[in-house]
């Protein structure tokens, strides 16, 4: 398979970064997908004098492993790394020659004392934007530890090996042959859910805050941004940097940007959150905050952090049914995102609950890639934009069913069908299908606020204004908050206002 001008343009860019001459091993049979496979290696190899292609017997086939002269980097891809895992190869064969990642100090002294062996796989599809942040996360692990060593391997491609594994989700990640984990996975969360999280001590010695901003979505970010341009004393704890933003794909919508992606935006705010002095403490989770003379955050591991102020942006997560077999069979069917999993359900019957923007454009994704399409609307009507229902209503394998109750998904393995309820008339109906697509909404992060600051009913944290809370000192920001409308922008602009409203809090208290 030739790649496109565009691609070899800008990979020739990269290739000149090349520090150290690197070889490519090729494990390839004569069937067709081997033959690509060889064809893209070859071209690749072409293209560099310190790029050197050999063949070898790998433990699959067709695939290649990127090693430096005499050196075995545990990095292999069973498949070719196009798509979204475009950049995945690109970084790997750069690091494998000699190029620094860009890895937080801590986390690559935290790799390199990672003791036992460790032989990761990662089931990938080059249409998941939530994959290439594993891949590439494993990949450097497999660089600075020998005992540690990553195959990805693209699910078009292994079809069989994905259907016996009952693979429904993308990524799903084995360890020495057993389940590691699902979806998006940073390398703080790996590391951490191998060696064990950061211990309480870590945290002795840190001062306490002006501003401590809780949650690294955009609101965070934004937040941490325009409280350290203050000249105060900023950090951000949170899980992960960039919250629900990874989900999502194409963003139209962020004014003076035509088109970005989500992963990503929120590289480059974490790039440039990191241009000042804001210490960021990340795979941290918070357990309670209380007010006493100052704010007092105590975290999972026990490490109690203090500030004069605390800004909650800790996001929302995708709203769940609630129905039988919903959580019994995440990631064995029920799936949440469409362009991540929709390809491991090609040519099979699936089903959209939800008729909303996101439910719909679901819908439209995935029915150019399953067998059929239905959509299940609890209300009377969709509740999409106009334009997106009339692109619904023209595909021919979409049905729609409106004024329907998601009453229970069943399956043994894996999923096989959902039973729905007529609101209406109350008759209750079965249909077969494969994979069941949830896209319902938000539901904010705050359970863990509980009896601490005012919330809706619904678990929006209540704001005014200035992003201030009912708590003396307390803000929040985004989409935890009673805001009325969960956009990126919204989140970004009430992060600025949070932090200028603590800053404001801290000058009149």
């Amino acid at each position: 398979m030739a790649l496109e001008k565009e691609i070899k343009e800008q990979l020739a860019g990269y290739l000149e970064l090349l520090e150290q001459d690197i070889v490519l091993k090729v494990s390839v049979a004569s069937d067709e997908n081997s033959n690509k496979l060889a064809e893209f290696v070859t071209e690749i190899a072409a293209m560099s004098p310190k790029i050197h292609m050999e063949k070898e017997n790998l433990a699959k086939t067709p695939s290649f492993s990127v090693e430096r002269v005499n050196e075995d980097m545990g990095i292999v891809f069973a498949g070719i790394p196009l798509g979204h895992e475009f950049t995945s190869f690109v970084l790997a064969i750069l690091q494998v020659s000699g190029r620094s990642p860009k890895v937080d100090e801590k986390i690559i002294s935290q790799i390199k004392k990672i003791s036992g062996t460790f032989h990761f796989e990662s089931y990938v599809s080059l249409t998941c934007h939530n994959c290439p942040d594993v891949v590439q996360a494993l990949n450097i692990m497999s660089i600075l530890n020998p005992n540690i060593s990553h195959t990805m391997i693209e699910g078009g491609m292994f079809k069989d090996e994905v259907e016996a594994k009952n693979i429904m989700a993308v990524p799903t990640v084995f360890v020495n042959g057993e389940p590691f984990g699902n979806g998006r996975m940073t390398i703080e969360q790996i590391v951490t859910k191998i060696a064990g999280a950061v211990d309480a001590s870590e945290f002795e010695d840190k001062k306490p805050f002006d501003v401590l901003v809780i949650g690294g979505g955009p609101a965070g970010a934004s937040a941490a941004i325009y409280a350290a341009r203050k000249g105060i004393r900023t950090g951000i704890v949170a899980e992960t940097f960039g919250g629900q933003v990874l989900e999502t794909l194409g963003i139209e919508n962020v004014i003076g940007t035509k088109y970005t992606e989500g992963p990503k935006l929120m590289a480059q705010v974490e790039e440039h959150v990191n241009e000042y002095d804001v210490d960021v403490m990340k795979s941290i989770r918070v357990a309670s905050l209380t007010k006493n003379e100052q704010v007092e955050v105590t975290l999972e591991n026990g490490a109690v952090l203090t500030s004069k102020t605390a800004i909650i942006s800790t996001g929302a997560r995708w709203r769940n049914i609630g129905v039988p077999g919903e959580s019994e069979f995440k990631n064995k069917g029920v799936a949440y995102c469409p362009h991540c999993d929709g390809p491991l359900f090609e040519g099979k019957k699936v089903a959209v609950v939800g008729g909303g923007n996101s439910g719909i454009e679901a819908a439209i994704d995935l029915a150019g890639i399953v067998k059929h399409v239905t959509v299940l609307e609890f209300m009377p009507e969709l509740k999409a934009d106009q334009v997106l229902q009339k692109r619904l209503y023209s595909l021919p394998n979409v049905t729609v069913l409106k004024n329907v109750q998601t009453k229970e998904i069943t399956g043994d393995s894996k999923v096989n069908g959902v039973t729905y309820v007529d609101r209406e008339t109350n008759e209750e109906t079965h249909i077969d299908v494969e994979g069941v697509f949830i896209l319902i909404g938000l539901a904010p992060n705050t359970e863990w606020l509980e009896g601490t600051v005012e919330r809706t009913k619904m678990g929006e944290i209540i704001v005014d204004k200035h992003g201030a809370t009912n708590v003396p000192g307390v803000f929040a920001a985004g989409d935890c908050t009673d805001s009325a409308y969960k956009q990126i922008i919204i989140s970004m602009g009430s992060g600025a206002t949070a932090a200028l409203g603590a800053f404001d809090y801290m000058i009149r208290n």
